[in-house]
């Protein structure tokens, strides 16, 4: 995937509830702000940028491991976001928890060092949100062990 193009539409509903529109045959999502701005009929944009970085991991987790025929599924992945203000007093993003459990014992798994060394640099959406917000990633196995 190198020089794509990817265009979301997004389509006031009313207030700050959007449809988004992705195009082809992939299902709309409707997004809102919680109250009191919205009405919390969907998630959040920043419900929506955990999301994404919390499925590029857990899909280049699960792409490395695959690469030396391993099976760590199911794979569970839990995003926090710290939101606050900023020295200007404005509300952002200023830090990332990205939690990713492996479905089984690390044990189980060959070439797991190298693949934790290495599958969170080919991460697109991680690693591009990442020079803006700190990211901590913390990866477990099956049976709780922290391996990264």
């Amino acid at each position: 995937m190198s020089n794509e193009q990817v265009t979301v539409e997004l389509v006031q509903q009313k207030d700050y509830r959007f449809d988004i529109q992705f195009g082809g045959a992939i299902p709309h999502l409707i997004a809102d702000e919680p109250a009191p701005l919205g009405t919390g009929m969907g998630p959040s944009p920043v419900q929506l940028l955990c999301a994404a970085v919390g499925n590029c991991l857990s899909d280049s987790l699960l792409f490395a491991l695959r690469k030396f025929k391993q099976t760590p599924e199911p794979l569970c992945t839990t995003i926090r976001a710290e939101v606050g203000r900023n020295p200007e007093g404005r509300l952002r993003v200023l830090r990332i928890e990205a939690t990713l459990r492996l479905g089984v014992p690390a044990a189980r798994l060959e070439h797991l060092d190298r693949v934790l060394g290495q599958f969170e640099s080919y991460c697109t959406v991680t690693q591009s949100v990442g020079q803006g917000i700190p990211i901590d990633l913390k990866v477990l196995d099956s049976d709780n062990v922290v391996l990264k």
